[in-house]
């Protein structure tokens, strides 16, 4: 009989779409086993692009929320499934309550928050071996903790060409000409956010060349859309609050390159765009780094940073503010070039 193994996906978009990796490499591993994903709904629907996932389990459950008799409710509803394994991704107690309370025999995760019980297959992770955080989550798809992990394959969600079309014939967009889709908001925190006025400036000189802006974003985003769309009055697109995150994707998958922060919008974008640009400050690019077939790292490298807070401990968040839009410009028309001052790292670039 088929091994039966669910994964426990994370809530938070970028999360989602690394975990693919693992979902890779159990594929490559075991290619008899029925391999289902308990994801909530926003990162349900990513779920859905990814070929190596047979089936998808809505979770009920808010982020963070506790809620006992759902947890339960929908332990019941997991049980049915008949699991060997699960694989728990997140770090939290409360990530692993179901998979424990639908009796899976084997549950497999780090220790997190102490998690005795609740993971009887606890995994330790090797951070200098493996740096990156997609790493970590394949790790958890071995055999054994000792067993050695081959190089990853980047995440890469199947593109909806039908979908593809239908969203290019309602915005009217115009792919006759280079396009920059750019992620413009962080809803961690100003910390990971490159200025507005910097996205605003970067959009006017691109539009100024003939390049095409489609600005993507949640309502949180309107006033920096707003902005960039006023900026780039000729070539922008303004489709903040008009997409679905698989709708992301199959635009994504489009453009000449992707701006945005290290956010999940970004990282959403890597598995479908040609190549990326992530802008890094409060955060570390090595241990998220866009994982698209080309991508370029930008980073300043301060002697705070990575940081990691939502908020700069200093005020001035200078990591971003003094990352300069000619830097990201000539990422976008000069990609790989080593006048970029602020480039930590490129790939797949001649």
């Amino acid at each position: 009989m088929s091994q039966r193994i669910l994964v426990v996906a994370p809530s938070w978009i970028g999360d989602m779409v690394m975990a693919q990796s693992l979902l890779i490499d159990l594929r490559a591993r075991r290619p008899e086993a029925v391999i289902d994903v308990l994801a909530p709904p926003v990162t349900a629907s990513l779920a859905s692009r990814m070929p190596e996932v047979d089936g998808v389990v809505e979770s009920v459950l808010r982020h963070g929320e506790f809620a006992w008799r759902k947890r339960r409710a929908e332990a019941a509803r997991v049980k049915t499934g008949g699991y060997d394994q699960a694989i728990v991704l997140q770090r939290s107690a409360k990530a692993a309550l179901v998979p424990w309370l639908a009796g899976i025999p084997q549950r497999t995760g780090v220790l997190g928050e102490m998690r005795y019980g609740l993971i009887n297959d606890v995994r330790t992770i090797d951070t200098a071996r493996y740096p990156l955080k997609a790493e970590h989550y394949a790790l958890l798809g071995l055999a054994a903790e000792d067993d050695a992990l081959a190089p990853i394959t980047a995440p890469r969600l199947t593109v909806d060409t039908d979908n593809q079309s239908v969203l290019t014939a309602r915005f009217d967009l115009d792919l006759s000409r280079p396009i920059v889709g750019f992620a413009p908001g962080a809803a961690y925190g100003p910390a990971k956010a490159w200025p507005a006025a910097h996205f605003a400036e970067l959009a006017a000189r691109l539009d100024d060349q003939g390049w095409a802006c489609w600005i993507f974003g949640s309502a949180a985003d309107r006033g920096l859309a707003d902005a960039m769309k006023t900026a780039a009055p000729r070539h922008g697109v303004d489709l903040v609050e008009h997409t679905r995150l698989t709708d992301v994707v199959d635009l994504a998958a489009l453009t000449t390159h992707f701006v945005g922060n290290d956010t999940g919008i970004m990282h959403l974008a890597s598995a479908a765009a040609p190549s990326v640009i992530g802008l890094y400050g409060s955060t570390d690019p090595d241990y998220a780094p866009p994982l698209a077939p080309r991508a370029q790292r930008l980073w300043r490298g301060m002697d705070c940073s990575p940081c990691r807070e939502r908020h700069c401990p200093f005020g001035h968040q200078a990591c971003l503010s003094d990352l300069s839009v000619d830097d990201v410009l000539l990422a976008c028309t000069r990609p790989g070039t080593s006048a970029i001052k602020a480039l930590h790292g490129a790939h797949g670039y001649n």
